[in-house]
């Protein structure tokens, strides 16, 4: 066989050998690809038999204060002299307020901030002693204009970090010449300042104590309770001269303030001044033996009854209060803590002498 002829046989051979190759190239992709279809639908059957979870929806928070946030509150003492009824601001904000009675039948109320960024705060006017174990029982941060002799005393043995007008007129606490009252009922402060005088005065800003009050963040459905009551319009008395009436806005869900016969407004806002839940109580007031200007003192320490009012329903409650700086813990009836619905409150102080009228009939307001 001729060398030519040898060539061409291999060469023939080769291209044999590689259109072999090929064509086995071939066939390995085609089964490579039909078994990874396969699997593919066989994923996606696998799949679509499974059932689909839902999308959670993000978790619902309670918006009236930040439940996670350690920002230590401000507790401001409120003058509620008749004279400045047209000139308070800063309550609407505040999401708690206490109110006391103080001598002369009058009351004067606490408001609690956390986080806040509240611009006015009137009328500041003077401690008295046991608003103290409200602030210890938030631990808060005391703000007030003067003091009696018996909250003086007590603000410097109980060391509570306060602020006092006294000391700061004119650097944080100012007077709004536009009050037509007297001198006495014109003083202010801004949260702004607040926050300078805390850093002035090197006060702790956190805190470790948990909030007052357990909130749901979902409306409360008050109604399955034992001795529930329609609650349209409420009214307490601290005084035969004076008491706070509540009448209740179906459309949005709060209860609106009156003073006797005042329609409260917030001045700064000139918003309706509202609370969405009410918590009243009654202790013992007693005057102070010899105290010239009928100065009194609240026996707060101890326990008793009441009522949680919100969406229009009163529920009866306990209160138990176990030192001046423990927390009060409120009950429902069977024992387990009040939980109250997410916004601000108004905890009602009275004296047991004094009413406490729940009605289910609507008021004109």
């Amino acid at each position: 066989m001729s060398k030519r002829r040898l060539k061409l046989r291999k060469k023939k051979n080769n291209k044999s050998a590689i259109s072999l190759g090929l064509a086995l190239l071939g066939i390995c992709a085609i089964v490579i690809c039909t078994v990874f279809l396969k699997e593919e639908k066989v994923e996606e059957k696998k799949a679509e038999e499974q059932p689909q979870e839902e999308m959670s929806a993000p978790e619902k928070k309670v918006q009236v204060i930040d439940l996670e946030s350690h920002s230590r509150p401000v507790a401001v003492m409120i003058n509620n002299n008749s004279a400045v009824w047209s000139y308070q601001s800063g309550l609407n904000d505040a999401y708690i307020v206490y109110e006391m009675l103080v001598e002369g039948g009058i009351t004067r109320e606490m408001a609690l901030y956390k986080d806040s960024k509240v611009g006015k705060i009137q009328s500041i006017r003077s401690s008295r002693h046991y608003y103290l174990d409200y602030a210890l029982e938030n631990d808060a941060v005391y703000v007030h204009w003067g003091w009696s002799p018996q909250a003086q005393s007590d603000i410097s043995s109980l060391k509570i970090d306060n602020i006092n007008g006294l000391t700061y007129e004119g650097i944080y606490f100012f007077r709004d010449s536009t009050v037509k009252a007297g001198y006495e009922h014109r003083g202010y402060i801004t949260m702004e300042n607040i926050e300078k005088a805390i850093d002035r005065l090197k006060y702790r800003k956190t805190t470790e104590v948990s909030p007052l009050l357990a909130y749901s963040p979902d409306e409360l459905d008050l109604s399955g309770y034992d001795n529930v009551e329609d609650a349209r319009y409420v009214e307490i008395s601290f005084s035969n001269s004076y008491a706070v009436k509540f009448f209740y806005d179906e459309d949005n869900r709060v209860y609106k303030r009156s003073q006797n016969k005042i329609d409260m407004y917030d001045f700064t806002s000139k918003e309706r001044i509202t609370s969405k839940n009410i918590i009243i109580y009654q202790i013992g007031y007693s005057n102070i033996p010899g105290d010239d200007k009928g100065r009194l003192n609240a026996n707060n320490v101890g326990s008793g009854d009441g009522y949680y009012i919100s969406e229009g329903k009163a529920v009866p409650i306990t209160w138990e209060k176990t030192s001046r700086s423990s927390k009060t813990k409120y009950r429902y009836k069977d024992g387990s803590e009040l939980v109250v619905n997410d916004g601000n409150t108004y905890i009602g102080i009275l004296p047991k002498n004094q009413k406490i009228e729940i009605s289910a009939e609507s008021q004109t307001t």
